[in-house]
């Protein structure tokens, strides 16, 4: 289960660049020096799906990373009127709304076996 939850944790942070990056390439989001909070979410993120995998501190980073990965998604499908005007008659439309839709999708299921991998550290160790 841990290379599952590692795989679709990898697979949000590469979303979330994605579509973080659209944003600021569409004026969305700001670039420069204030984009470094995001850049210490992707670091702490990936350091708790890699380097803290199998523990409980790395099961609780991806957790809360799933959790905000899914944020991500309700939050711009909620603001239909103040992002759909900015997007909705550019370029590349069709990859914003792709790498959207994925990010929510594979962070709910990081964020479902995080739970699931926190769940069997409590049970203790499963016999192989």
């Amino acid at each position: 289960m841990t290379r599952m939850v590692t795989i679709s944790s990898l697979l949000s942070i590469l979303l979330f660049a994605f579509h973080w990056t659209d944003e600021i390439s569409r004026g969305m989001e700001t670039g420069g020096v204030s984009s470094l909070g995001g850049v210490l979410i992707l670091v702490v993120w990936l350091y708790g799906t890699l380097v803290l995998a199998e523990r409980r501190s790395g099961y609780i980073v991806t957790l809360i990373g799933g959790i905000f990965g899914l944020g991500v998604l309700v939050l711009h499908m909620q603001g239909t009127r103040i992002v759909g005007r900015r997007i909705v008659n550019t370029s590349g439309v069709f990859f914003w709304v792709w790498t959207l839709i994925a990010l929510g999708v594979t962070s709910t299921l990081s964020a479902i076996l995080s739970v699931r991998g926190l769940w069997s550290l409590r049970r203790g160790p499963t016999p192989s």
